[in-house]
């Protein structure tokens, strides 16, 4: 057996063997020979049973075991020589090469180790931010909503014309060609202005109206309506408004505070106002984390760290973007490609860039988590899915088993160590406001 080995990079090696037949025949023997103890073939005692004839029965298959044999072979001893673990390699070695003749097989193997990272002192990369303001008119804007969405309706007693925010109680009744159609009437239907909940258009011409006004409002349908038949077509809606309704004046202050805080002792609109402003604080941390912060860092450690990646882990991430490319693909370009090696090439080059970012953004995701001793288990990301489930009125169960089914939940624990470990180098860089 001929070896050469070359060690291409730090995450890439090549293994190039030439395996005599000699030696793939005698790994044939042995092979035989264990069988001969352990084979069961009809006319032969068990331990009885000679060579030739477990040859003439396995035939093949023991071929295909022997050359696999020697492959194991090649494979250890270009580790060997290279002075490459088991433990650093990423995936299983790819055959490249396997051409076969009358006295010789020449092979070659494709191996892919996990890269070594020289980060230094990445936590001085992050740098420092303010903690997000949050103004007294923003908790004030904020109480008053919450109050306001829990407040009665009452009736409007003033001859006054509807305004914006309004409930409108109204009958109508919608054609289009002069037909009516499914789905466009309704008597008494409470309507808030402003809600976009209507045809847009709608909402806008019923504003003005008073109590016991009628009025014709005409509006085109969306192209993209769910009903086909209604699609971009005009219609009128003969409207009636029987009455108007408005939020029950709400009072910012201790009795407030109470009815918001059930169960909370000595509730009051300080310990109300307080609360609020953690919630706002919370909400806006969190979109400038996930809008800004985080992308803006990890792109940051992409730019910055230099390593050796695993050539078949970018080729995977450019099969997954290529596949997904076919979904929006016709059928005519779909075989353009398929029947072109050049076309092929072309397009999967146009991925390259991005695949390439994308896997080093894994690998320093994954570094930075060994780093900073971030684990998430299977049981977290069960009880996440469970609660994001439950939240969608979903079955959590049903939900769980979908996304381990679809092989979905390595991709949730990776997005949920990304997030841990971006959030926990993010947090000591805040500065209060």
């Amino acid at each position: 057996m001929e070896i050469k080995s070359n060690k291409i990079n730090s995450a890439n090696a090549e293994i190039k063997a030439t395996i005599s037949m000699d030696e793939v025949n005698a790994n044939v023997d042995k092979i035989a020979k264990s069988l001969t103890k352990t084979a069961k073939i009809a006319g032969f005692r068990k331990g009885k049973v000679p060579m030739a004839t477990v040859k003439k029965q396995y035939g093949e298959r023991l071929v295909q075991d022997a050359e696999a044999e020697a492959l194991r072979d090649v494979l250890s001893k270009g580790l060997e020589e290279m002075g490459i673990s088991n433990d650093s390699l990423i995936g299983e070695p790819t055959i490249s090469v396997f051409d076969k003749s009358a006295d010789k097989i020449d092979v070659t193997v494709k191996i892919a180790m996990r890269p070594v990272i020289e980060m230094g002192d990445y936590a001085a990369l992050v740098k420092e931010f303010d903690k997000p303001a949050v103004s007294d008119a923003d908790i004030d804007e904020r109480i008053k909503s919450l109050a306001e969405s829990q407040a009665p309706l009452v009736d409007i007693a003033e001859n006054r014309a509807t305004v914006d925010g309004d409930t409108a109680v109204i009958d109508f009744e919608g054609s289009v060609d002069g037909k009516l159609f499914d789905g466009g009437t309704a008597k008494d239907f409470a309507l808030r202005l402003g809600s976009g909940q209507f045809i847009p258009g709608f909402e806008e011409q019923v504003i003005g109206m008073k109590k016991e006004e009628e009025k014709v409002v005409k509006v085109t349908f969306p192209q993209n309506y769910g009903g086909k038949e209604l699609a971009g077509k005009d219609a009128e809606f003969k409207v009636k408004v029987n009455g108007i309704k408005t939020k029950e004046a709400v009072t910012i202050d201790d009795e407030l505070a109470k009815k918001m805080l059930p169960g909370e002792e000595d509730a009051t609109l300080e310990k109300l106002r307080a609360l609020v402003k953690t919630q706002i604080e919370n909400e806006e941390l969190s979109k400038l984390y996930n809008d800004e912060l985080k992308p803006a860092l990890l792109e940051l450690f992409v730019e910055t760290f230099t390593f050796d990646l695993p050539e078949f882990v970018v080729e995977q991430e450019i099969d997954m973007a290529l596949n997904k490319k076919a979904g929006t693909m016709s059928e005519d370009e779909i075989e353009e490609v398929r029947n072109s090696e050049e076309k092929l090439n072309a397009l999967r080059d146009t991925f390259r860039e991005d695949a390439l970012r994308s896997v080093k953004a894994t690998f320093i995701i994954d570094a930075l988590a060994q780093a900073e001793k971030v684990k998430v288990h299977e049981q977290e990301v069960m009880q996440t899915i469970y609660y994001e489930a439950m939240q969608m009125g979903q079955d959590p169960q049903q939900a769980y088993e979908h996304y381990k089914k679809a092989g979905y939940i390595p991709a949730i624990q990776m997005s949920m160590v990304e997030d841990r470990v971006l959030s926990g180098l993010l947090n000591p860089k805040m500065k209060e406001a």
